[in-house]
């Protein structure tokens, strides 16, 4: 039974550290792709061009005027592939 334990705790250890470690290295692509947002942005203020709007963007615009976040959550989703938190985080700028 002692040995049971032992493989269960070095299991769960295990779990954890790569758990952890994935965690890690979520983050830090997330701060690398956040610097590359950042130095795209610059690089179209410096060449005199915008960026260009989503696809779909007056119909997300139009939802989130008519309170329906939800659905403008779903249809940004839709228009350009982005995941749930980068959706939601769009559509609250708007509003």
């Amino acid at each position: 039974m002692e040995t049971i334990g032992a493989v269960l705790i070095a299991a769960l250890l295990l779990i954890y550290a790569i758990d952890s470690s994935q965690k890690r290295t979520r983050t830090e692509i997330g701060r690398r792709l956040d610097r590359l947002e950042d130095k795209v942005g610059l690089l179209l203020k410096q060449a005199g061009l915008e960026e260009p709007p989503a696809p779909r963007q007056d119909e997300v615009v139009a939802l989130v005027r008519a309170g329906k976040k939800i659905e403008a959550i779903k249809l940004y989703r839709e228009a350009t592939g982005a995941g749930l938190l980068e959706a939601k985080e769009a559509v609250e700028r708007l509003t």
